[in-house]
């Protein structure tokens, strides 16, 4: 089949490759600078029991996009987070309550299924001046200095001054540029449900600490405040268990895993379920190329970090390549150095803490006990240390430099 270049009438043109959450809001937040971008794929698949909890700085992002409006009623809001050892140790601590007006804020974030989330990116990208939707898959890539090439399963070839690629743990641009990445494997599966509940969550999010990881149930919005999601991390021979002895066994165990915290619980919908791993692109830049999201980064379920440090990679790269008028070429590669060291350290500390906690909990030491313990301790006992704890967590000035055009 003979291809086709086609290069857009409009100067820098970008190429957004991977249509999940974080591409669609790169791909809407870079055209409403003004620029050409072409977003390359299509919908993903609905994924049972999976929500994501917003913290604030992500949020100020979909705000400044004017995002959040048609987000906003299907979410929940994270006044409260919990953290409680389930461990079994012998310096286990009290539980310890992380409030968002501590620190000045009605709430860290809000939860909202992913599902929900992706529609209305999808309904923004649609009605967006400049962003043209291409529902193909990409299929190959060449990075030149002046410029790179995205080859679509249609034999169409676009041309692009940057590539952003979106593209997930698998990322075939990431391939192409020849950056590598470094994957642990953890011994844990994490399964992933929606729950109605007797007892009102009061906008309350509670990790239990357990040996095999954490138990996160997360408010979601429903009369009563009835309504949660549920994140377990277990061993893999456990989550099989739990798959084989069917739904209603699952409610059960979840049940005694809070200790009935939301009183009794009825699943709603599916029951999902994926593997635990860390993964980090040996670098986030190449040739015309910026990694964001799973393309550069993937964690663990723990903290909400996952999908917040995505949306800052792509706060980050819409700020660099921002301006009055926008930078010409936002595939300088003097810009994506700039990109790249803001990025690396945010990137480098997340996926240090997260698997930091999460061996913690692996662990069966009687040092690494006293440590975990002595910890939230002072978490909960010393004001001054829960409140940095908090502000870093959210990282509150995500987003605060995009400026998108009127």
């Amino acid at each position: 089949m003979p291809t086709t270049v086609v290069q857009h009438d409009l100067e820098a043109p970008v190429v957004v490759v991977g249509a999940g959450a974080v591409g669609l809001t790169a791909a809407i937040a870079l055209a409403r600078q003004g620029r050409a971008v072409t977003l390359v794929g299509q919908p993903g698949a609905p994924r049972p029991g999976r929500t994501v909890a917003l913290l604030e700085g992500s949020v100020d992002l979909l705000r400044q996009l004017d995002l959040w409006p048609s987000i906003a009623p299907a979410a929940e809001a994270l006044r409260t987070m919990r953290i409680v050892d389930a461990t079994g140790s012998l310096f286990a601590p009290p539980p310890v309550a992380f409030k968002a007006e501590e620190i000045g804020l009605s709430a860290f974030g809000y939860n909202v299924d992913n599902a929900t989330l992706e529609a209305a990116l999808w309904q923004a990208a649609g009605t967006t001046s400049g962003l043209t939707l291409a529902s193909s898959a990409a299929t190959g890539f060449a990075f030149k200095a002046d410029a790179a090439d995205v080859r679509l399963d249609t034999g169409e070839v676009l041309r692009a001054s940057l590539v952003v690629a979106a593209d997930g743990r698998a990322s075939l641009a990431r391939k192409a540029a020849h950056i590598g990445v470094r994957t642990t494997e953890h011994p844990q599966r994490a399964m992933t449900a929606t729950f109605a509940h007797a007892a009102p969550h009061g906008n309350v999010s509670t990790e239990f600490h357990t040996r095999e990881g954490p138990f996160t149930l997360v408010p979601l919005p429903g009369e009563g405040q009835r309504r949660s999601s549920l994140v377990w991390v277990m061993s893999p021979a456990a989550a099989r268990r739990r798959r084989a002895a069917g739904d209603a066994a699952f409610v059960r165990d979840a049940e005694r895993q809070c200790a009935r915290l939301l009183g009794a619980m009825t699943l709603e919908g599916a029951i999902g379920s994926f593997p635990i791993i860390t993964q980090a692109a040996t670098a986030l830049i190449g040739p015309r190329l910026v990694l964001v999201g799973e393309a550069a980064h993937a964690l663990p379920p723990i903290g909400a970090q996952g999908l917040n440090l995505s949306f800052r990679d792509v706060a980050a790269l819409v700020r660099h390549v921002a301006g009055t008028p926008p930078v010409a070429d936002p595939g300088n590669a003097e810009i994506l150095r700039a990109f790249e060291r803001e990025r690396r350290r945010d990137v480098a500390g997340r996926i240090a803490a997260v698997d930091l906690l999460n061996g913690s909990l692996l662990s069966r030491g009687v040092a690494t006990d006293a440590l975990r313990g002595a910890g939230l301790m002072a978490l909960g006992r010393v004001a001054p240390v829960r409140r940095f704890l908090m502000r870093h967590g959210l990282a509150p000035g995500t987003g605060r430099s995009v400026r998108p055009s009127a």
